[in-house]
């Protein structure tokens, strides 16, 4: 059974979570410029990958690429149990000092 911790409930404000690439500004301004500018330069301007490009213009590409996802058995990350160990640890931790500076918001 996956491990639950005591901020399941919450959630982390998008301008400090560090999953988050890029803002939503710069998220329409990638809509509003595809296909007028290439994928590589929009990619260079914003400073991610070609592929999270593709999916912001085409979010059809997006959604045939999870359903293709879960047919292979779902995303799967490529670490070593020890690195996926730290790398948990320090997320709860950076949930723990986000709760603690009271910035950890309600889910709905």
């Amino acid at each position: 059974m996956p491990y639950k911790t005591e901020y399941e409930h919450k959630v982390i404000p998008r301008y400090l979570d560090r999953r988050v690439k890029i803002s939503l500004v710069e998220h329409a301004e990638i809509k509003r410029l595809y296909g007028k500018i290439s994928q590589r330069k929009l990619a260079q301007m914003f400073g991610v990958s070609r592929r999270l490009i593709i999916f912001i213009g085409c979010p059809e590409k997006k959604k045939k690429d999870l359903v293709n996802r879960a047919l292979r058995g779902g995303s799967m990350q490529y670490y070593d149990k020890e690195e996926q160990r730290k790398s948990i640890q320090e997320t709860r931790k950076y949930r723990r000092e986000l709760d603690n500076k009271k910035l950890l918001g309600k889910k709905k």
